[in-house]
């Protein structure tokens, strides 16, 4: 796949019209039109909106619900395919809505949208008149529903559906509205192109040129430190989980400037964790578990994501994100447990386990933040720990912050975009576990304390210097095995829609 079509995913052409409907789908050929219609709660009613739109295409509504039954649960879907050449759609798809909230309308979106792949048009009067925040999240649905992973296929091999070519919403919608949710899931779709691609094409140097041409397509200025440099400014973590493999580390910076920044405008720094594969290096994975480690660069596509898409969103704010790359294999010049390496700035942290790479590369960037960029805030985002998915499953990630008031500011973010944040507390009684004998900290607990998630949190607060900090271990909720919703199996990109959605309302 074109290198240019990953770093610019599509999600058709869309627009926005107060209608009449019937103006709308007169503009536009109806041999393959889709007609998204909403199922409330109580079924389709027999006035209004909804009937009229089914009216445009000779049904009754009344008629319809008796004969389809279709259900108001969020997402489900009845098809009704019609004769063609004789109405305004060629098909109508009767989609439910539930009571409106904004998660029952992204699922039906995300309905909308799959069934949209692959047509020519989509009309939809699915969320209007609905509040903002509940319009945003049904766009957010019916963009990323209609995505569909990139694959590498023979040059005559069938290439998966497209998202539908243009999608046009029918009623009040806010122009500023559906252009920032289609900001947003753009976003979150670039992650995942990125996390799919295959590692014997993405290692580090590879993502660091995809991170060049970004920013040069999203006015970002951009630094890339090779591995002679990392070496020279003592980024011993880096270099120490990058000694195994063929392809050097990287460590990239990314910074974005609003208009009219000054120096009191507000700067937050952005750590994505780069692990371009991972065997877990002479700790080696069994080999099911290395299945979907091309993945684990999913922290550093989502701020590289993030980055990309501020300037299109006004980001009001002072962003910098820092993508710590490296592959973590194995070889004669793998690091070893019981290793002590000095992470920049000169704390020294003794190696427990090769395969616990994540936080060590992270550290790195953290003490590179605290020593050199001054943030007002920092959060990091990683596929981090076994024990995040242990505790939370795949249904939302664990947050660890040591200041309450951007604790609640991640939480509402979360909750707006549909990506659920579960704060977990940063126990104080755990951080004995990483005391070592023989460096500054130990990083792994070093006694059966359990508690993998916390104790990787209370490793890389180490690094942070007391500033405002949040960490995101997105383990559980970064990869999905299912296509499904808005989930295509692979990276699922979260965190990219919540991250930008804090940035948006920071300003």
């Amino acid at each position: 796949m074109p290198a240019a079509q990953l770093l610019a995913p599509s999600a058709g052409d869309w627009f926005c019209r107060l209608g009449p409907l019937a103006d709308v789908l007169a503009d536009l050929d109806p041999t393959d039109l889709l007609l998204a219609v909403p199922v409330p709660t109580g079924g389709l009613p027999s006035s209004g909106g909804t009937a009229e739109a089914l009216e445009l295409v000779g049904l009754d509504a009344g008629r319809v619900q008796a004969a389809y039954e279709p259900t108001a649960e969020a997402g489900s879907t009845t098809r009704l395919p019609l004769v063609p050449g004789e109405r305004a759609a060629r098909h109508v798809l009767l989609v439910g809505v539930g009571e409106g909230t904004d998660e029952e309308l992204r699922a039906a979106g995300a309905a909308v949208g799959r069934a949209g792949r692959g047509r020519a048009h989509v009309v939809s009067v699915v969320a209007d008149g609905s509040p903002a925040s509940a319009q945003g999240a049904f766009v957010e649905g019916a963009a990323l529903g209609g995505y569909s992973s990139p694959r590498w296929l023979a040059e005559h091999s069938k290439p998966p559906e497209s998202p539908a070519g243009g999608v046009t919403l029918v009623g009040s919608f806010a122009q500023h509205v559906v252009a920032s949710a289609l900001s947003r899931a753009r976003a979150t779709m670039l992650a995942r192109n990125l996390a799919v691609v295959p590692s014997n094409i993405k290692n580090p140097a590879w993502l660091a040129s995809q991170a060049r041409a970004l920013a040069g397509r999203a006015g970002l200025d951009v630094m890339v430190w090779s591995e002679r440099e990392l070496r020279r400014e003592g980024f011993g973590g880096l270099l120490a989980v990058g000694s195994g493999s063929a392809t050097p580390p990287r460590l990239v910076q990314l910074d974005y400037t609003p208009e009219g920044a000054t120096p009191a405008t507000a700067k937050v720094v952005l750590v994505g964790k780069g692990i371009t594969f991972d065997t877990g290096g002479l700790d080696v994975k069994p080999a099911e578990g290395m299945l979907a480690m091309k993945t684990d660069m999913s922290g550093a596509a989502i701020v590289l994501a993030v980055l990309a898409a501020c300037r299109e969103l006004s980001v009001g704010v002072r962003v910098t994100g820092l993508l710590a790359l490296a592959e973590n294999a194995f070889g004669g010049g793998s690091y070893r447990p019981s290793d002590v390496v000095t992470h920049y700035g000169g704390r020294t942290v003794e190696i427990g386990n090769t395969d616990a790479e994540g936080r060590i590369v992270m550290a790195d960037a953290l003490a590179y933040a605290d020593a050199r960029l001054g943030p007002d805030v920092l959060v990091d985002i990683a596929t981090l720990t076994g024990a995040a998915r242990v505790a939370l499953g795949r249904s939302m990630a664990p947050l660890y912050a040591n200041d309450d008031a951007l604790a609640s500011a991640l939480l509402r973010a979360a909750e707006a975009t549909g990506e659920p944040l579960w704060r977990f507390p940063l126990v104080e009684d755990y951080r004995p576990a990483l005391d070592s004998s023989v460096a500054d900290v130990n990083h792994i607990a070093g006694s059966a304390v359990g508690a993998g998630s916390i104790t990787a949190a209370l490793f890389l607060r180490e690094f942070v210097g007391g500033r405002r900090w949040a960490h995101l271990d997105i383990a559980g909720v970064g990869r999905s095995d299912v296509d499904r919703g808005l989930l295509t199996k692979g990276g699922t990109g979260f965190g990219a829609r919540l991250l930008l959605s804090w940035l948006e309302e920071m300003a």
